[in-house]
């Protein structure tokens, strides 16, 4: 025989129990590491923090993994092309 999963009537996940107007208890965007205070510069000279940013394979990490800002993605992206042509990476 199988068996049937019987759900509590009134039980509901903690996702479908968030509103816009309650207090938030999960944040869910994690801040940018490359912007606010204390921050390191992003430049194509800075090998160890590029390195940080790129896969084994060699390809640039999204953004939605590192969660880095988009204006900063766009910097952090463009001088590891810069840093690739000049043959640091």
């Amino acid at each position: 025989m199988k068996k049937k999963n019987l759900k509590k009537k009134g039980s509901q996940n903690n996702f479908s129990k968030l509103s816009v107007f309650q207090n938030q208890k999960y944040k869910f965007k994690k801040k940018c590491p490359l912007s606010g205070k204390g921050a390191p510069a992003v430049d194509y000279k800075n090998i160890k923090l590029l390195k940080r940013y790129i896969s084994e394979n060699g390809k640039i990490l999204p953004s939605r993994i590192t969660s880095v800002s988009q204006k900063k993605q766009r910097i952090l992206s463009l001088s590891i092309k810069r840093a690739r042509n000049l043959a640091l990476l």
